[in-house]
């Protein structure tokens, strides 16, 4: 049985993203993945960048974080994004990304992905799940298959239950206020579940 091949994309400006896609890369590669993580392309100003401790600090701390690219998405089995919200939707970066899959999309080459999302903001109803669900719909439209974790563990409670994936809210100091790490093992491994179940499917 081939291995899924997951591509772990994020976007993050202070790090709460980024260790997400972490612990999703740690839980995949358990579930015998294979697994490639990248960071969506910085487009804001340095100055902007420099303006913020937390931000610059990460900047710096993940210089050689591969930069996601296109040829991932064609590569993989499975997609999971991890991305905090900009007034209730994608921040610009993930967006310009998404701009440049057209390509693809076009090709069908992207129909059929499993795909799964995870978000953050600075309060519990700062618009994580509306940020989902807008990865969602562009998800939609390239016809991907969408693995949400739904509320079939325990981790998801704890969690703060948001069945379309997970979602944390950071302090002013960039701190998770809840425990989500559980959340994202699971997440990660039934995204991983699903595409198995597809690419078996597909092979017989």
């Amino acid at each position: 049985m081939e291995n899924i091949k997951l591509a772990i994309l994020y976007y993050s400006s202070t790090g709460t993203n980024y260790q997400m896609a972490q612990w999703a890369e740690a839980a995949a590669k358990e579930a015998g993945a294979e697994v490639k993580l990248a960071k969506v392309k910085e487009t804001a100003p340095q100055a902007a960048i420099d303006s913020n401790p937390l931000w610059k600090a990460h900047s710096e701390a993940t210089a050689d974080v591969p930069e996601a690219d296109v040829g991932m998405l064609e590569w993989a089995d499975a997609i999971i994004f991890s991305v905090p919200t900009r007034f209730g939707h994608v921040p610009s970066q993930f967006q310009q990304f998404l701009d440049t899959t057209g390509g693809l999309w076009a090709q069908g080459k992207l129909a059929n992905k499993v795909v799964s999302a995870m978000s953050s903001a600075q309060n519990p109803h700062g618009g994580q799940e509306a940020t989902v669900l807008a990865v969602y719909t562009s998800m939609f439209h390239w016809g991907a298959i969408v693995a949400a974790p739904g509320y079939n563990d325990p981790a998801l409670f704890k969690a703060g239950g948001n069945p379309y994936g997970t979602s944390v809210s950071v302090d002013q100091n960039g701190n998770m206020v809840e425990d989500v790490k559980d959340a994202v093992v699971y997440q990660a491994k039934h995204t991983v579940e699903v595409a198995q179940w597809i690419k078996n499917g597909r092979s017989q």
